[in-house]
């Protein structure tokens, strides 16, 4: 049945793919039939439904029957009964709340001056606040201060819990030591008439993308205890209260620590909210996110596509950065790279190191002497084969930076903040590896972070998206934790690139070298950071060719054996990606079968 009606579906979109895959359905091909109809349904307008039908309808949550197995935790729903609501929204929140499958729920209602008298719709285990609340701030603590529940759920306007909600909560607490503080979990839109849209499948925690967006406050839950220590809400959180809140929850001091005991994501679809552009209340959180940050000198300002733009300070006096550029010829490349990084870089001081791997060619000669006269540069000849890792480890051992940025000759710089962007990152004590947002010619992205994991590697996150659209939920625009960035744009402090050992010359002549080098930071406790600030033009693999070619095939499968087998990419799910996200694709489309 599942199939037919994914048939049915694809005909309407794409009729000679469907037609295709039921001749091999009822030929018996049915593992080939199954796949055709996943890849098209997967770039469909109905992609979301079939999602919903074959994949979250299987993944049922705990029987009734087991409950009496679980901790018996009491949620309590705070629910801030505001004249905002629009008709409908409040009796349909509060109907799916009696609907939940776990029972320990208390309802904590909070109202607003102008919402309706006590209203009609039976709720059992209700919990009326004295008083009014003009504001979200006023009716969060009020809750909290209010509720008797274990955790609190603040239930955010118009939202609808699904009905296995809190037994999923209830379900992940089950093994937990106390020290869980918070667990979240995914997103998605309805309609008044029930329609299901837009799923927002969120990473786990990550610290960085949390202060450029609010991608947990719509559905979480709340240790009570901890939700108390937090309070008072300040002024600034008015607006964006239980962002706020969960900003405090995070504390300033842990901001750059990876914290999986207190903030914990459960990867399922755990709230249906109204739909909303991604600028609600941009202007608040930028309020609560400045409160958040005061006395750590980060300039805070709304970002792009509703997003929060954290400007982090740099030291003074600012330090040295020992720019690396190999090359080989290709004088038109390495002339307009060379050139936009000398007169299109407001950061100082840098000192540029070309490294010539055996340039023949009499014009490319004669501009490096020319170039060489510069004394911000330096050049240095390596005179061996072609081997990346090994060029910038030779010339890391020369830079007179305490910071390296590794630079392709056919990088393109467009911006002159490029390099101050990714300095403010990199100088933060927590910081690997800081890479840039990369562009190809045409406007669309070519590198925005990397997932360890995509085709049993590793891939570019976003690759082909256009600049300026927003893509799936900003994610591409905004500051994040990533597993690994390129090196063909990227700053490390010097220290810690020779701590990790830096490039492995030795099996990672060319491919992926940059993804073990952020994986060995990450592994010895330093997070790298994708930096959307950072913006240039990458002229991709002009200048040492394509992988695939035949000369280049057998070296490269030996360098992807070397990735496969020392961090297990065959097997391996990036905690900052989502297992419900295809694992064989760049562009963040729903994942519909193996």
């Amino acid at each position: 049945m599942v199939f037919y009606k994914a048939f049915l579906r694809t005909l309407m979109w794409r009729p000679r793919q469907a037609l295709e895959a039921l001749y091999w359905h009822v030929t018996g091909r049915r593992v080939r039939a199954r796949n055709r109809l996943r890849i098209n349904g997967a770039q469909s307008p109905f992609a979301y439904q079939l999602w919903i039908e074959s994949i979250e309808g299987e993944a049922a949550p705990p029987a009734l029957a087991g409950q009496e197995s679980l901790q018996q935790p009491l949620f309590s729903v705070i629910f801030h009964d505001s004249p905002d609501l629009l008709p409908g929204q409040r009796e349909r929140s509060l109907a799916a709340l009696c609907g939940q499958c776990w029972q320990q729920w208390e309802l904590v209602l909070i109202r607003a001056p102008g919402s309706p008298a006590p209203f009609a719709l039976d709720v059992p285990r209700l919990t009326l606040v004295p008083g009014l609340a003009e504001s979200d701030a006023e009716a969060l603590a009020a809750g909290i201060a209010a509720a008797n529940g274990a955790f609190v759920l603040p239930l955010p306007a118009g939202a609808v819990l699904p009905p296995h909600a809190l037994l999923r909560y209830a379900g992940a607490l089950a093994d937990d030591t106390g020290a869980v503080e918070v667990i979240y979990g995914d997103q998605d839109e309805i309609s008044a008439r029930g329609h299901r849209a837009r799923p927002w499948f969120k990473p786990r925690w990550n610290p960085e993308m949390f202060l450029a967006q609010d991608y947990i406050s719509d559905a979480c839950v709340i240790r009570t205890t901890r939700a108390r220590a937090a309070l008072p809400l300040g002024p600034a959180a008015t607006g964006a209260a239980s962002y706020a809140l969960l900003l405090a929850i995070a504390r300033p001091e842990t901001l750059g620590e990876p914290v999986p005991a207190r903030i914990v994501h459960l990867p399922q679809v755990l709230a249906h909210l109204p739909a909303r552009g991604l600028a609600a209340r941009q202007d608040a959180r930028a309020a609560a996110v400045a409160a958040h940050l005061a006395g750590r000198a980060a300039a805070v300002r709304p970002g792009a596509f509703g997003s929060i733009r954290v400007d982090w300070p740099l030291p003074e006096p600012a330090p040295l950065v020992s720019i690396i550029v190999p090359t080989r010829d290709q004088l038109r490349l390495l002339r307009n790279c060379v050139n936009g990084v000398l007169t299109r870089t407001r950061y100082r001081p840098f000192e540029v190191i070309i490294v010539d791997n055996g340039s023949r060619e009499p014009e490319t000669l004669a501009y490096l002497a020319r170039v060489a006269d510069n004394p911000q540069v330096r050049v240095l000849a390596y005179d061996a084969p072609f081997n990346f890792s090994a060029i910038n480890n030779f010339a890391a051992r020369h830079a007179q930076g305490r910071y390296l940025c590794l630079l392709n000759n056919d990088i393109e710089i467009i911006d002159e903040n490029w390099l101050g962007a990714l300095m403010r990152q990199a100088v933060r004590p927590e910081v690997g590896a800081a890479g840039a947002k990369l562009l190809y010619e045409d406007g669309t992205i070519q590198h925005a972070g990397v997932v360890i994991g995509l085709g049993e590697a590793a891939g570019h996150a976003h690759r082909f998206q256009r600049d300026d659209d927003p893509g799936y939920f900003a994610r591409a625009h905004v500051a994040h934790r990533a597993s690994a960035v390129t090196a063909a744009c990227l700053v490390v402090e010097k220290a810690k690139f020779e701590a990790v050992g830096g490039f492995d010359e030795d099996h990672l002549a060319v491919a992926f070298n940059d993804v073990d080098l952020c994986l060995k930071l990450d592994r010895a406790g330093w997070c790298n950071l994708y930096v959307p600030q950072a913006v240039a033009v990458h002229h991709e693999s002009k200048s040492r060719g394509r992988d695939f070619l035949p000369a280049n095939i057998d070296r490269y499968m030996s360098e992807l054996a070397v990735l496969q087998e020392r961090w297990a990419t065959r097997d391996y799910r990036d905690p900052l990606h989502h297992p419900h996200l295809d694992e064989y694709s760049e562009t963040y489309v729903i994942q519909l079968g193996p």
